[in-house]
């Protein structure tokens, strides 16, 4: 029986430590959180102190029960999860959680942290063990319970004003309006035409480029950052390289050489934020997938003959630090692979430059520098590998001596009144670029001129024209929020922590407030109206400057200069009252998300564009006029935001009627889940090749029968007075009821079951259909128990199965009026009535006598 118990976080890591420790410790995992606040209002009290109520994560609650288990034997409890405020509050909560049980009575209880997971750093942490840090505790509480209160407080606003099921969250709000605002940026911004002009050398020794500096003895501008040009028209541009060219008579005069050597130091090693993005740059990762891939390479890799060991220190962390023992090894691994000379005298020290560095732990590095990532290849994943060279040649790099490049510009003159320039950077010491250069987002002029070397030139050289070319070029809006450009842009205005950035980002996604177009992030107009409303009715609290002070206060309070009650009290105050307010006169207010685009020219009625029930739409019409409004969904790349008028227009020429087919009516519009083919009662999806404004009838038919044809071979059998069916599926043959789904064995032919033996298989087998899912309605006929004979047990789970569904006579009636109002809004895709009752249609086509219903699947056309 083990005398001591030991907590960590994550089952990876237990089990690591479990072997470093030994018999006399067992080590069990947590799981991550063990308890949140109650999800409902009044979790956080701000009339009793902010009292915060607590309730165990229920999928947590058996490991919670394993440590308590565990604590009953205990001599001596060590709490070991993880080194950050988050980690400092999960030790505090099973601390709690113990206390509460009783079983801190006569124990010892103890906090111990490491930043990286090896025998020497775990036995060193076991050592100076301390107590839990009421501080960092405070800081994290304080957290919880502002997101808690924004977020419960504001996202009903939202519900009112703009969509339901919309949030708010404290620190994602001003991420969202970073990209919101980028945006607006984007669409304001207005493209200007320049020229270039460069000279094509022939160099007897080697050719080379040159740019024009001088036209007509004035300075030539291209300067796109203050949109300075000298040329701004082809004709312009076409005059002036002609009289270059006379002037140059077939070459060009060197009037200049300098040389200039210049020193560049390496980068700091990593810290979470610089590894996110440096990890998107060169690997393409996204910041939760770094985080996921550093999460394992922490917590422990099989590398053979050492067994599990942690590759690299703790991800989460401000820190360019390195411990001296890592400083030593590093510059022995450099001594021997690079030699003495790449060793500066001493090592390099540097300077956090993120606004609210806080977390005392080391920079990002390998455990140990002497596992060279050639030597670890064999033992990890291609993401591991990947990331840990990255994490090696980084910290590496950072100890190694600066590089020396040597810049050689050269003036060159094409008569008197033009000039041309040539640069070229040539590296004279490599020193860390040995190793390691970091990414960058964009090239610039000194990055563009490394590595080109230029001929050897002097004063008066004559160097042979190849020709003179003129390009033209138009100014680039700023380009849109990449996860690395996101991630340093939250980090320069000091908002959220380096932990938090990968969720920010993640729940902007999940709430589908932003999308992805290529590597970049593009604001979806649900999400441009919560942060247009934010910023009109809570500009406070989506403001840069207060939600970063914000963070500065919480930092105060982690290093226990500040109480957390007070902090508390003066944010809730304020934000309270603008709350009530905006409830009051919500209704009188704008939210930002209606944008009127005009007029109707055949009704006279207003046309707008604006978030509606389910999602961006344009509407001709308001609630005031005598008719009711008519909607259009918008296509895809649309945007309410920038729609016109008369693609506004367009869209309510849906649906469209191409003609009959078999006595039956065919037309295409487009609902909620895309642009449709109907006739009759028979729905088909339109292929992404499909224009819906141009179909003809036969494709459209052609589609329509192509579902039908699928839903006829669906069924594979059936069995007379029963709701069992043998069906085709996505993946392949099974059993439905229209409640439970039933496997059939591998080694039977579906069509050959017998009705004992599906009713056994479901019962034996079955699980819980989606909603909607199955051919039939289960309550229509009578339960296969009165129908069929079988064996006592199966009529009798039969009979109980079907009780629990009203009888068929009452319910049909029930499904009239949504099919009624399905049928009757057919022809107006776009309207409100529809967008509810799109979910009802089916593949399938409709039988006199027979009623069907299809759940929205995956190989269903909606």
């Amino acid at each position: 029986m083990a005398k001591h118990l030991l907590i960590v976080e994550s089952p990876a890591k237990a089990k690591t430590i479990n072997k470093y420790l030994g018999k006399d410790f067992q080590v069990l995992a947590s799981y991550g959180h063990v308890r949140d606040l109650v999800p409902k209002e009044g979790a956080v009290d701000p009339d009793d102190g902010f009292r915060m109520r607590y309730d165990l994560i229920e999928k947590n609650e058996k490991h919670v029960e394993a440590i308590a288990k565990a604590a009953k034997s205990a001599e001596g409890i060590y709490l070991a999860t993880d080194p950050d405020r988050e980690g400092e509050a999960i030790s505090w909560h099973i601390a709690e959680i113990l206390r509460e049980r009783g079983l801190l009575e006569d124990r010892e209880l103890h906090r111990v942290v490491f930043t990286e997971i090896t025998p020497r750093a775990i036995k060193d942490a076991m050592t100076r063990p301390r107590h839990i840090a009421g501080p960092l505790v405070d800081a994290q509480q304080a957290r919880r319970a502002l997101d808690y209160l924004v977020g419960f407080n504001l996202s009903p606003v939202l519900w009112r004003k703009i969509q339901a099921g919309l949030s708010a969250g404290r620190v994602q709000s001003p991420a969202l309006r970073m990209i919101v605002e980028r945006e607006e940026e984007i669409e304001a911004f207005r493209k200007q035409e320049y020229w270039t002009i460069d000279a094509e050398c022939a160099h007897p020794s080697q050719a080379f480029t040159a740019r024009l500096v001088k036209l007509d003895g004035q300075k030539f501008l291209v300067d796109s950052q203050k949109e300075q040009f000298t040329i701004t028209d082809g004709d312009t541009a076409e005059a002036a390289r002609a009289r270059i060219a006379a002037a140059a008579q077939g070459a060009l005069h060197v009037t200049d050489v300098a040389s200039k050597e210049r020193k560049r130091r390496p980068s700091p090693p990593f810290t979470t934020s610089t590894l996110q993005q440096e990890a998107a740059r060169k690997l393409g990762f996204t910041t939760r997938k770094t985080m996921q891939v550093a999460q394992k390479l922490y917590e422990g890799i099989n590398i053979g003959d050492e067994g599990t060991v942690g590759l690299i220190t703790y991800m989460r962390t401000d820190s360019v630090s390195l411990s001296q023992d890592a400083l030593g090894e590093i510059r022995d691994v450099i001594a021997r692979d690079f030699g003495t000379s790449s060793v500066p005298d001493k090592p390099n020290v540097y300077q956090t430059k993120s606004k609210n560095a806080q977390e005392a732990h080391e920079a990002v590095r390998p455990t140990s520098a002497l596992r060279t990532p050639s030597q670890l290849a064999g033992f990890l994943s291609d993401d591991e590998r990947k990331l840990y060279e990255l994490v090696w040649k980084r910290s590496v790099a950072s100890q190694m001596i600066p590089a020396t490049l040597n810049t050689v510009t050269v003036d060159l003159a094409a008569g008197s009144d033009h000039g041309f320039r040539a640069s070229g950077t040539t590296v004279v010491v490599a020193g860390f670029l040995a190793v390691y250069e970091e990414g960058k987002d964009s090239k610039g002029k000194e990055d563009e001129d490394e590595g080109r070397k230029l001929p050897a030139m002097k004063l008066g050289d004559r160097v042979p024209l190849d020709r003179i070319h003129a390009d033209q070029h138009f100014t680039q809006p700023p380009p849109r929020f990449t996860e690395a450009s996101l991630v340093k842009a939250l980090e320069e205005y000091g908002i959220g922590r380096p932990s938090t950035y990968a969720s920010i980002i993640a729940t902007l996604q999940f709430r589908k407030y932003v999308e992805m177009e290529g590597r970049s992030f593009r604001p979806s107009d649900v999400g441009r109206a919560v942060s247009k409303f934010l910023s009109n009715h809570f500009p406070r609290y989506v403001d840069y400057d207060f939600t970063a002070n914000l963070e500065d206060e919480l930092d105060a309070v982690s290093r226990g200069e500040e109480e957390w009650v007070p902090l508390m009290e003066k944010f809730w105050g304020p934000f309270k009252e603008l709350v009530d307010d905006k409830k009051e006169s919500l209704d009188k207010t704008d939210a930002g998300s209606v944008r009127v685009l005009g007029e109707d020219p055949k009704s006279g009625r207003q046309v707008s564009a604006r978030i509606g029930k389910y999602g961006p739409l344009v509407q001709i019409g308001t609630v005031e006029d005598e008719d009711k409004p008519k909607f259009a969904s918008l296509r895809p790349g649309q945007s309410i935001y920038s729609i016109t008028l008369d693609e506004a227009l367009e869209l309510f020429l849906l649906p469209r009627v191409l003609g009959e087919h078999n006595g039956e009516q065919v037309s295409v519009g487009i609902g909620r889940f895309g642009p449709f083919a109907k006739r009759g009662g028979t729905y088909a999806s339109l292929t992404k090749e499909d224009d819906p404004y141009k179909i003809d009838l036969a494709r459209a038919v052609f589609l329509i029968e192509e579902k039908e044809e699928i839903a006829r071979n669906r069924i594979i059998k059936e069995f007379d007075g029963s709701d069992i069916q043998v069906l085709n599926g996505r993946f392949g043959p099974y059993i439905s009821d229209g409640r439970l789904n039933g496997k059939i064995p591998k080694d039977r032919e579906p069509a050959t079951l017998t009705f004992d033996e599906v009713v056994k298989l479901l019962e034996e087998t079955g699980k819980p259909a989606r909603k909607g899912f199955g051919a039939k309605k289960a309550a229509a006929k009578k339960a296969p128990a009165k129908k069929a004979p079988g064996t006592a047990p199966a009529k009798k789970a039969a009979v109980k199965k079907t009780a629990t569904k009203k009888p068929a006579a009452r319910k049909a009636p029930a499904k009239k009026p949504p099919a009624k109002k399905a049928s009757k809004n057919v022809a107006r895709p776009y309207s409100a009535d529809l967008e509810q009752a799109r979910p009802l249609v089916t593949a399938a086509k409709f039988e006199p006598g027979k009623k069907r219903v299809v759940k929205k699947s995956d190989d269903a056309p909606f």
